[in-house]
């Protein structure tokens, strides 16, 4: 069977790549690495050529040449949310265009997994590492004396390394105030949590911004309406709400700390016969693609996912070039995106008040 077979065609080399583009075999090094500005022109010329030519760079040779892999590690806390799949994707794909693979690991139940990437990294296995700890103290950054070039995206703040991130108290003061503007007046987070399991250094920042809007509107929220949540997934939102309506807990509006939360909460307030926004008020983070599509459409926070996982990569690169230089602070701009789950300008809500 073996004799009828077609002969391989033989692999495509980077000096294939470079003919069929018209450039030199450095330029295609450059797009493949990452390691020198290339002409956007120029670069989208050299991918043509790679997709056509089906070239696959070679990463064992690289490692000789340069002591790396072209493997970097991504570790995020729940894999399983919406919000985790786009920037998985956003980050992939932008280190897939580098040249780079990606090694992916859930961590928030088991937060050793970022310790043993660390010791990958050590070990050379893999050249950096990207993670989203859930809290500092549960994180390698605390606790390892020596770090490998590492970039954390999200709201643990530290010096050690440099970080990517969002200013998330200033979101979650502009959506909650946009809230109370509708006239909300009984507003729950549902996310936020200051102590215990639940107390992320996320939670903790956008509770703050939830606290600061309403002061600065001469209110104050009240304990029984700041519920943390665990998971931060779409069952966890419905299961929270579940528990207010169960207490007996009154009220109009509904900050959810992530779309994924407002989704569950939507869902358990659609069971007890309370519409959005006509009953409650309902605001989410993150603006993954559901958002939109949501009934009604979801008003939440929004960045650019992409933006983000360039900043993030282009730090880790920085870093891998310059072992020595200052850690840097990155922010990712971020909009309020207001659509139907927070009514009509012109409507108030009506609220909601247990039987």
């Amino acid at each position: 069977m073996l004799a009828n077979m077609p002969p391989r065609s033989p692999r495509a080399t980077m000096k294939d790549v470079a003919a069929l583009a018209r450039v030199s075999p450095k330029t295609v090094s450059n797009v493949v690495t990452g390691s020198a500005q290339v002409s956007e022109p120029t670069r989208q010329r050299v991918e043509d050529a790679m997709r056509q030519l089906d070239f696959v760079p070679n990463l064992s040779a690289r490692t000789l040449r340069n002591g790396r892999t072209g493997i970097i590690g991504l570790a995020l806390p729940d894999l399983s949310t919406a919000f985790s799949a786009d920037l998985t994707h956003a980050v992939v794909q932008e280190a897939h265009r580098r040249g780079q693979a990606v090694q992916i690991e859930e961590t928030a139940a088991e937060p050793d997994r970022e310790h043993d990437l660390v010791s990958r990294a050590r070990a050379h296995l893999i050249d950096g590492l990207i993670l989203n700890p859930v809290r500092l103290e549960d994180s390698a950054v605390e606790h390892e004396e020596s770090l490998p070039p590492v970039v954390l995206i999200g709201e643990v703040e530290q010096t050690r390394t440099d970080r990517v991130f969002i200013d998330s108290r200033r979101a979650a003061e502009e959506v909650t105030a946009h809230m109370l503007s509708r006239g909300a007046r009984r507003l729950v987070a549902l996310g936020g949590a200051e102590h215990g399991e639940r107390a992320t250094a996320t939670a903790r920042l956008r509770l703050q911004g939830f606290r600061d809007a309403h002061a600065a509107a001469g209110l104050s929220s009240a304990p029984e309406r700041e519920l943390g949540v665990w998971p931060w997934s779409i069952g966890g939102g419905a299961e929270a709400v579940e528990q207010l309506v169960s207490a007996g807990v009154e009220f109009d509006g509904i900050v959810a700390f992530t779309d994924s939360i407002a989704m569950g909460a939507r869902h358990a307030l659609h069971r007890h016969g309370l519409s959005v926004p006509d009953d409650v008020l309902l605001s989410g983070f993150d603006d993954v693609e559901h958002a939109a599509y949501s009934i009604p459409p979801l008003t939440t926070v929004g960045f650019d996912h992409h933006d983000y996982a360039v900043a993030a990569l282009d730090l880790l690169a920085a870093r891998l070039d310059d072992r020595s230089r200052a850690t840097r602070a990155e922010p990712i701009a971020h909009r309020l995106i207001v659509r139907g789950s927070t009514g009509d300008p012109g409507a108030a809500p009506r609220g909601h008040r247990p039987a």
